[in-house]
C-alpha cells in the first residue's frame, strides 16, 4: 500500500480568493480494473483536473491501494484521505443509515434504484454522512446482486442452508443471508478470492460485474441469480478537505462526481447480460431461482430494521413502490 502523504492537506488553500496552491489528492476503492467503478473513478479524475484547470489532481489508487473501504472511511474522517468510492455495506459501519438502500428484493431494476437514490433519500443520507463527517458526493452504482458457490445450484432458501456464503461486514447482508439460513461469514473483499479458492467459504454474493473483473468466476461453479438485495457505491470525500475548497472548486467536484455517475450507471447496466454470456463460457454454470419463495423467507427483515429506522425505511419503500410519484 503506498503511503497516504502526510501533506495532502499542509499545502494552503486560500478559500474565496484566486491564490490557490495547486495539489494532488488520493481517491482510494477497492475495484479491480475493468469494473465500471474503476472506470468511473478515472473519469472522476479527469474530470475535477479539467474543471479546475490542473490545479486540483486526483491520484485514483484501485484494488484497495490505499487501503480497503474501512481504512479509507477511517481515513477520511482524519482529513489524511480526500476521496474514496467506497461500497455501501462498509459505509453503513460508519453511517449505519445507508445500509437501508439493501433492504431484501426492494427494488425491481437498477433504473428503480437510481431514481429513489437520486431523490429525497438520497438527501437524507447526505445530511447523515455530513454528520460523521464525510460528504456524499454521488451514489453511484454497484449492481443487483447474485449468489455463487462451490456446491450446488441455489433454487430455493432451504439450498442455502448451511453453507458458508462470503458477505461484506455489512449487518443489512447478514441478516438476509442469516434469513436464508446460510452460515454468513463477513470478510473483506481484498481477502474473498483465496477463502473461495482454499473453500474457507462456500460463496459469496456479488452483481456479476464485481464478480468478473475480479475472476471469482474461475473459483466458483455455480450462479444463481437471486437479485436479492441492491448496493449502491457512496463517491465520499472527507469534510476536512473539504471545507478547505472554495464553492467554485466544491462545485466542480459535485458536478464531476455526478457525470462519472451516469458513466458509471450505464457501464453497470450494459454489464449483466455480456458478462453472464462470459462466464458461462468459461464453464459457469447459471440458473434461475423461486424468488417468491425468497421474498417470503426474508419479510422478517424488514421488521427488523424499521424498529431501527421506522422513518426511512417508509420512506425508502414508498418510494422503490412509485408511490411518492
Amino acid at each position: 500500500m503506498k503511503l497516504i502523504s502526510s501533506m495532502l492537506i499542509a499545502s494552503s488553500v486560500l478559500v474565496g480568493s484566486s491564490a490557490f496552491a495547486a495539489q494532488t489528492f488520493q481517491m482510494a476503492h477497492n475495484a479491480a480494473e475493468g469494473n465500471p467503478k474503476w472506470e468511473a473513478s478515472e473519469k472522476f479524475a479527469q474530470l475535477v483536473e479539467e474543471g479546475t484547470n490542473g490545479d486540483i489532481k486526483i491520484d485514483v489508487g484501485g484494488n484497495a491501494q490505499y487501503g480497503d473501504d474501512a481504512e479509507a472511511l477511517t481515513q477520511m474522517r482524519l482529513g489524511t484521505l480526500a476521496f474514496s468510492a467506497n461500497s455501501q455495506g462498509t459505509t453503513s459501519s460508519v453511517v449505519p443509515q445507508f445500509a437501508v438502500l439493501g433492504l431484501p428484493f426492494l427494488f425491481d431494476s437498477l433504473p428503480d434504484a437510481w431514481r429513489v437514490m437520486d431523490g429525497e433519500v438520497g438527501g437524507e443520507l447526505k445530511k447523515m454522512a455530513e454528520e460523521k463527517g464525510l460528504v456524499l458526493l454521488a451514489l453511484w452504482d454497484n449492481g443487483i446482486r447474485n449468489v455463487s458457490n462451490n456446491k450446488h445450484p441455489i433454487v430455493e432458501p432451504k439450498d442455502l442452508k448451511g453453507l458458508k456464503i462470503r458477505t461484506p461486514p455489512d449487518e443489512m447482508t447478514v441478516d438476509i443471508f442469516e434469513a436464508l439460513g446460510a452460515n454468513a461469514t463477513p470478510m473483506n473483499f481484498s481477502e474473498l478470492y483465496i477463502a473461495l479458492q482454499q473453500g474457507v467459504v462456500d460463496g459469496q454474493e456479488n452483481p456479476l460485474m464485481n464478480i468478473y473483473s475480479s475472476k471469482l468466476h474461475e473459483v466458483q461453479k455455480y450462479i444463481s441469480m437471486t437479485g436479492h438485495k441492491y448496493e449502491s457505491t457512496p463517491v465520499l470525500m472527507s469534510k476536512m478537505v473539504w471545507d478547505t475548497l472554495s464553492p467554485e472548486y466544491q462545485e466542480v467536484i459535485v458536478d464531476a462526481a455526478e457525470q462519472a455517475g451516469e458513466f458509471n450507471r450505464q457501464a453497470s447496466l450494459e454489464a449483466d447480460e455480456e458478462l453472464r454470456g462470459k462466464m458461462e463460457e468459461a464453464g459457469v454454470k447459471f440458473n434461475d431461482v423461486d424468488k417468491p419463495a425468497f421474498i417470503e423467507a426474508t419479510s422478517g427483515v424488514y421488521d427488523a430494521w424499521r424498529e431501527k429506522y421506522p422513518e426511512l425505511v417508509d420512506l425508502v419503500v414508498k418510494e422503490a413502490r412509485g408511490d411518492a410519484q
